[in-house]
């Protein structure tokens, strides 16, 4: 049986993955992911975090927040940073308003 060149298999192997990949789908987030939008339900309360001493002199403590997840709130936690000269943190917190909830916060303001 003759045995057919290596460039045709080359293509034939190229087609068939780029036939395989072109069935997949990419479908848009599902609706309840937080898009920076209002959300009408309250967030619970703050956790407590214990976050021990800084691993280095002069860091700061970036403290865990409630994020819109898919359909209910998740919790991040917090977290160390290095500081940023002549910049301060302004935490991350919900916002009432007459929509509902929205986040704000959770950057580097000039001091």
């Amino acid at each position: 049986m003759p045995r057919a060149p290596s460039h045709v298999r080359h293509l034939a192997v190229i087609f068939g993955l780029a036939f395989a990949l072109g069935g997949c789908v990419v479908a848009p987030a599902r609706p309840g992911y937080y898009r920076g939008g209002w959300v009408t339900v309250a967030p619970p309360a703050p956790r407590i975090e214990y976050y021990g001493t800084a691993p280095y002199p002069g860091y700061v403590w970036i403290g865990g927040y409630w994020r819109w997840g898919p359909g209910r709130y998740v919790w991040a936690p917090g977290h160390w940073a290095a500081p940023r000269p002549g910049l301060r943190w302004v935490p991350r917190h919900w916002v009432h308003g007459p929509r509902g909830w929205h986040a704000a916060g959770g950057r580097w303001v000039r001091r």
